[in-house]
């Protein structure tokens, strides 16, 4: 099914929050798999929890000295980059069709797999400049024919593998131009092919093609509409629509297939279920202070890592310093090309 010719947007509303400084601390990722599942990958060397949309705990796994662990596979606590099935500094974490996890790991200068149970498959790189070589990998995607693409930041550079390690191409140099990157963090692909990096330190998204040519860029400096500081995630819907994490001003900004500003999301979080329970075990104390609290500021992101979607238009994002997730609806409606005039030359809601 192809894009909608426009879409009415009805709103993108709240849904719940999720997790708790027990389960997800430091979430720095999600990844989406099947039948609702959801994978968060929590700093303090990279414990994965599992989770369905409402929160249930589905499981975890991997370092155990966190002591919270509910794993069928418990792993290794990684002292270094000698222990094989470990991750030391992980950052950005996706699936493949078979719900197999990739991870990247800055410190290590590589990236790991694990089966959805835990169980450790494979790992590839090492540090450097060369082919195939990192110096501290971030954002993971895949495309159509499951080919991952690996954001390689301080190389400023994107490369493309197999879905086994072989290495495929890269492009990108340093610098501030169409095509040039100054340590790129997030990564996204659509279903059309185009590729969008999220430029961390030139405060932009840039859009390619499939070939990697170089579309347009998405974004300046600043705390506007439209606007980033130090942007780290992106992620594209069935729509078309573009979604930033902008972590340097603590929110997601929205955008238009063409790079047109539609809205920006702050936080709306509520307790989580679990977080609830656990405060009702709390001393007197700490529920005074909670209660004594302000909702605005507890409610809000506190520098968003990730930010991801999936096909029924949900919204996660990685709410690094809160040890939640937010998640969000979105409600549009599409038209089709007799539903909707041509592009307006001076688009406006207000006449």
């Amino acid at each position: 099914m192809g894009r909608p010719a426009g879409l009415i947007r009805a709103g993108f509303p709240y849904v719940r929050t999720i997790g708790d400084f027990h389960r997800t601390q430091f979430p720095l990722d999600v990844a989406v798999g099947k039948e609702g599942r959801l994978y968060v990958l929590c700093g303090n060397h990279g414990p994965i929890t599992v989770m369905d949309i409402d929160g249930n705990d589905l499981g975890s796994f991997g370092d155990p000295a966190q002591g919270y662990r509910l794993p069928t596979i418990k792993g290794t606590t990684p002292t270094s980059c000698d222990v094989p099935e470990g991750f030391v500094g992980p950052v950005s974490m996706t699936a493949d069709e078979n719900e197999n996890l990739f991870i990247s790991d800055e410190h290590c200068h590589r990236v790991a797999v694990y089966s959805r149970d835990g169980r450790f498959l494979n790992r590839w790189g090492v540090h450097g400049t060369g082919d195939g070589e990192f110096d501290r990998p971030s954002g993971l995607a895949f495309d159509l024919d499951q080919n991952l693409y690996v954001v390689d930041a301080l190389n400023h550079r994107v490369q493309k593998f197999t879905i086994d390690g072989r290495f495929l191409g890269a492009w990108g140099t340093h610098g501030n131009g169409p095509g040039q990157f100054d340590m790129p963090w997030g990564i996204a692909l659509d279903e059309l092919g185009d590729i969008y990096v999220a430029d961390w330190r030139n405060d932009r998204v840039q859009k390619f093609d499939s070939d990697m040519k170089f579309l347009f860029a998405i974004g300046t400096p600043g705390d506007g509409d439209g606007e980033f500081h130090r942007p780290s995630g992106v992620a594209v819907d069935k729509d078309g629509d573009i979604y930033v994490c902008d972590w340097g001003n603590s929110r997601v900004q929205l955008f238009a297939p063409d790079g047109r500003f539609v809205q920006k999301f702050n936080g709306d979080a509520t307790l989580s279920s679990t977080t609830l329970a656990r405060m009702k075990t709390q001393n007197k104390r700490f529920k005074r202070l909670r209660e004594s609290g302000s909702i605005d500021l507890e409610k809000l992101f506190g520098r968003p890592r990730s930010v991801r979607v999936d096909e029924e238009g949900h919204m996660f994002v990685a709410d690094f310093e809160c040890a939640r997730v937010q998640i969000y609806k979105k409600e549009v409606y599409p038209l089709d090309d007799d539903d909707i005039a041509s592009p307006l030359r001076s688009p406006t809601l207000v006449n």
